[in-house]
């Protein structure tokens, strides 16, 4: 254990004083619990959010008689919560996903993040981005991902959440996710959409895109996005926002001009650790001003 500690805190380049968990820190380090397609992870800018005071782990949601695992966050002995569904990105359900739905947890949420891959394969295990999109992402259809929300989002409102007070976050693939669900369910109160894709290419598991359903969206959805992501272009955004402006949605975006895509993504060396709090305290404030919380 030292002698791994000794390397680790070589390659970080910082001593772990005695009031740090060194455990904890080798763990984060070396990356232990992060999807290998993220590796080697950024250990010193990692946020990492205890369990004190909540109930957390994995629970199984039945749908259509696939178990869809669910790790779940909530106050200890709390009912009637505010709901916030938790989309991970193309890696799936790792630490940093289950770390912001405790993060959600600690204000006050039943906060859910599902493995909406489950079928297909188990995204954290690939190494390869290429790998991924190939063989999991791709055979993963849109019904399928709706299908699966909607039954976490019944669970919710039978597992101590308030039915009336549901909203949905994701980031990157998740944040695409975000703007359909919330076309799909207008039940739910808001979205907050982080660098999600916009446009694209459509097919049978993917027939429709966010800029496909923004004139009849009636869930508000923040969009938080960086000018520098090479992924998701400024002249996309602008024909959302002017497919938004047809319709009776009040969705907006915040574009970060020093940013790139993932700046939310702490384990990362994309985060941008100013724009990342900016961004979480404009869905928090989103999420205020519509109703959920």
């Amino acid at each position: 254990m030292d002698d791994l500690m000794r390397d680790a805190e070589s390659l970080l380049g910082k001593t772990v004083s005695d009031g740090v968990d060194r455990r904890d820190f080798l763990k984060v380090a070396l990356g232990t619990g992060f999807a290998a397609a993220t590796l080697p992870v950024v250990a010193q800018n990692v946020i990492k959010t205890d369990t004190a005071g909540l109930t957390a782990g994995t629970v199984q949601v039945n749908v259509n008689g696939q178990n869809v695992p669910v790790y779940r966050a909530q106050p200890e002995g709390k009912t009637n919560l505010p709901v916030i569904l938790v989309i991970s990105e193309i890696f799936g359900v790792h630490e940093h996903i289950a770390d912001v739905a405790r993060r959600f947890a600690k204000l006050g949420y039943l906060a859910l993040a599902p493995d909406l891959f489950v079928r297909q394969g188990d995204p954290t295990k690939v190494a390869s981005i290429a790998d991924l999109q190939r063989d999991i992402i791709s055979k993963t259809p849109d019904a399928q991902v709706m299908t699966d929300l909607d039954a976490v989002v019944a669970w919710a409102r039978a597992n101590g959440g308030n039915g009336d007070k549901i909203a949905i976050t994701g980031f990157c693939w998740g944040g695409r996710i975000t703007w359909l669900y919330a076309a799909h369910n207008p039940s739910i109160k808001a979205g907050v959409a982080w660098y999600g894709r916009l446009m694209g290419e459509t097919n049978a598991n993917f027939p429709r895109h966010p800029v496909d359903v923004a004139g009849t969206l009636t869930v508000p959805v923040l969009g938080l996005y960086g000018a520098k992501d090479s992924g998701i272009s400024q002249e996309s955004i602008a024909v959302m926002k002017a497919a938004l402006a047809k319709g009776p949605n009040k969705s907006t975006f915040v574009i970060y001009p020093n940013s790139g895509h993932a700046f939310h993504a702490d384990y990362r060396p994309s985060y941008v650790e100013a724009d990342a709090k900016d961004g979480w305290g404009r869905a928090l404030a989103w999420f205020k001003q519509n109703g959920v919380f």
